[in-house]
Parts: structure tokens; sequence; C-alpha cells
């Protein structure tokens, strides 16, 4: 329960930076039949930010893409925690050394305090895995999952 409930949560992005995450993600999509999520949130308390990405994960019913290629990026920003998850799809093509990668250089931009600009590099890589593995096809491929960001509280 908030204390002043009429009281506006602060906003994680600036329009701009949100749209430029919006967009990053509709252009990793146009390449490929890959779906990518970001979830953000103020904070990821108890828990270890991989299994709360996974939590979310299967919330969003990201699992349930055809090809099982959907990644969902998940950030908590006070608690400074972020955690890439991938379908079984994808992963088994990337492997682990590829998500540990690709957090490294986020978590890079995020001590830059580029928070916005790492999410977006990271959307921009884990399209150019799918597009390898996952290349677009415009006879079968649809979009299966919203691109917007998803807040938590």
């Amino acid at each position: 329960m908030k204390l002043f409930p009429w009281q506006k949560q602060k906003e994680f992005f600036a329009v701009e930076e949100k749209e430029r995450i919006v967009e990053a993600i509709r252009a990793a999509e146009a390449r490929t039949s890959g779906e990518v999520r970001v979830f953000v949130e103020s904070r990821c308390r108890f828990v270890d930010p991989l299994d709360r990405a996974q939590e979310i994960f299967f919330q969003l019913k990201m699992n349930e893409t055809e090809l099982h290629n959907g990644v969902l990026i998940y950030v908590a920003v006070k608690d400074k925690q972020v955690a890439v998850f991938g379908d079984e799809g994808i992963h088994q093509k990337v492997g682990e050394p590829y998500w540990n990668d690709v957090l490294k250089k986020m978590l890079f931009s995020f001590r830059q305090n580029n928070i916005a600009s790492g999410i977006q590099q990271c959307v921009h890589e884990i399209g150019e895995a799918l597009l390898f593995y996952f290349p677009y096809n415009k006879d079968t491929d649809k979009n299966e999952l919203p691109d917007d960001i998803v807040f938590g509280k």
C-alpha cells in the first residue's frame, strides 16, 4: 500500500528513452521470428534476478511462442540487478556464455549511467543472434508478443 496513493510513481525512463527501447525491439523483431520483451521494476528483493526473470517470462506467456525463441531482458533499477532469460529454442543455440557476454555489455553501460542505452544495445545484440538462428520468414512469421516495455513496481 502506498503511503500517498495520489502520488504518481516516478518514471524509470524519459519518453524518448522508452521510444528508443521500443523501436530497438521492433527493429530486432522485424528481421527474425524471435520475440524480445523488456521488463523493468524497482527492486528484486530476496530473489536471484535470473529466477525473477524466469518467473516473469512465464507470467508473460513468453514460453508460448511457436519456436520457443522468446527472450526477456529483466532490469531491477534500484537494486541494480539484471538478467536475460531465453526460451529453450534460442538457449540451445547460443548457450550460457552468450547470455553472460550480453549481460556484461549491458552492465558496462549501466555503470556509465546509460541504462536505456544499455537495454537498447542488449536488444540489438539479442536481435542479431535471433536473426542468425531464426531468420524472418514473410510467409509464416507474425508478431506473437507485444513490443512495449513492461513496468513492474
